[in-house]
């Protein structure tokens, strides 16, 4: 079989959707491919199989590196993980998603990084693109991965990329890249913010003339990495824009080039309104004009559990915003509101929990859970009501039971979820069907 690869023997680590995807593109493009797995009964695995994939799980082996040319890496694979330094002792090749990507992608791309707003800003860019007339599609850590999307009939790419895929390419070099904002999170990987933030700016450490940057002028370690970009650089604000900017003037989106409204773009929480300015930005740089802009932006609707209304009941809104799984995604998620119920807690990542003890003033009262619920009740103890639970059902009623009429109950843990769910998303859901659940003749104390 001809293609790309051919001729190429590869092994893939991992036979998650990262993983399982990147063997089929390998195979599709000529390579004999390989893949090894440390779990066992994975469905993904037993698909690979009946594709006519190798699959060895149940745990790695040097052996499993027998003969290969090139190892392509899954994300979630740690870079400590002995399986990666055999391939590094061996001298074989060691690529990433993003890496594979690269090399496969035909059209332009676009890549949107940062701590937060990650999948919210590549919708819209994505819908910004489309409304402009090009067949654009967003791929990458959404859930479409950048390899399978690169062999697609698109006219660009909007990639969405985490830190975990950018420490792993040399070749990943996009039109337009964004950094949305920077805080610390997935210490337990990066050892350090520094860590972090130094993969993090491989989203750009490779564009240069004819690419461009686009970076958040309000968010001080985000503005401070934008500003070592080697490209053009142009910028966002929740203020008022500059000439090269897009901004808010009055609570409405606002094209600084040209002094166009950008639509009626004024979401619940200021982190949905820089997602939206940064978009905008991103798709004028790439060339979008400021109408489609606008009716991109009109036409996004967000992704679940990232500020969804998931009921009412009594008055009391339940707003579902798993996904804000850090401390800087639960201040962003909270805002400017006021009469909000707090629920948070989990697996912290390593992360400090501290920055959303600034929250307390705006709270009514936090409801903690998980792993990480005493750090979170030391944070708020004296400060605000605490209460701590077992479960995300008990928590919903507790937090119900403390909410004013017509406040908000709100599910920001700023944590992961792997604690006690299989993800953010079965989270979410469970936190939904409980609020559901509730009656509105149910007494709150």
């Amino acid at each position: 079989m001809s293609g790309v690869f051919s001729g190429e023997h590869v092994v893939v680590v991992g036979a998650g959707i990262a993983g399982a995807s990147a063997a089929r593109v390998l195979a599709a493009e000529g390579a004999e491919v390989r893949v090894t797995e440390a779990r066992t009964g994975l469905p993904a695995a037993a698909e690979l199989r009946t594709d006519g994939i190798e699959v060895l799980d149940g745990g790695h082996a040097p052996a499993h590196l027998e003969g290969a040319t090139l190892v392509v890496t899954s994300p979630g694979v740690p870079p400590q993980a002995p399986v990666l330094a055999w391939a590094v002792e061996r001298g074989l090749p060691l690529w990433g998603e993003m890496e594979l990507g690269a090399h496969l992608a035909r059209v332009p791309y676009l890549a949107v990084t940062g701590t937060n707003g990650k999948t919210t800003t590549t919708g819209m860019l994505t819908a910004c693109l489309q409304a402009g007339g090009i067949r654009a599609v967003a791929c990458g850590n959404i859930g479409n991965p950048f390899p399978a999307a690169a062999q697609g009939p698109h006219e660009a790419l909007v990639v969405e990329v985490s830190s975990f895929q950018l420490e792993v390419q040399s070749s990943f070099r996009p039109r337009v890249s964004v950094l949305l904002n920077l805080a610390p999170d997935h210490l337990d990987r990066h050892v350090s913010f520094e860590g972090y933030a130094a993969a993090k700016a491989r989203v750009f450490a490779l564009q240069g003339d004819g690419d461009a940057h686009v970076g958040n002028r309000d968010d001080e370690a985000a503005a401070a990495l934008s500003a070592t970009a080697q490209c053009e650089v142009r910028w966002f604000t929740l203020g008022e824009p500059a000439a090269d900017e897009v901004g808010f003037v009055r609570g409405r989106l606002v094209a600084g080039w040209s002094g166009a409204e950008l639509g009626a773009t004024d979401p619940d929480t200021p982190a949905m309104r820089a997602d939206a300015a940064a978009g905008a930005a991103a798709a004028h740089t790439f060339g979008v004009d400021d109408e489609a802009i606008a009716a991109g932006l009109r036409a996004f609707v967000p992704e679940r559990h990232r500020g969804e209304t998931v009921a009412v009941v009594g008055g009391v809104r339940f707003v579902d915003n798993s996904k804000a799984t850090n401390p800087h995604a639960t201040l962003a998620a909270v805002g400017d509101a006021t009469g909000v119920v707090l629920i948070a807690g989990g697996d912290a990542k390593g992360v400090d929990l501290a920055p959303i003890g600034a929250l307390a003033p705006r709270l009514i009262a936090v409801v903690a859970l998980g792993a990480s619920a005493p750090e979170v009740t030391e944070i708020f103890e004296g400060r605000v009501t605490v209460r701590t639970v077992g479960s995300i059902e008990r928590a919903v009623a507790t937090a119900f039971e403390l909410a004013p009429q017509g406040g908000t109950v709100l599910l920001a843990p700023a944590c992961a979820s792997w604690d006690m769910f299989r993800d953010y998303v079965e989270r979410g859901e469970r936190f939904a069907a409980a609020a559901r659940a509730l009656r509105k003749e149910d007494v709150r104390t």
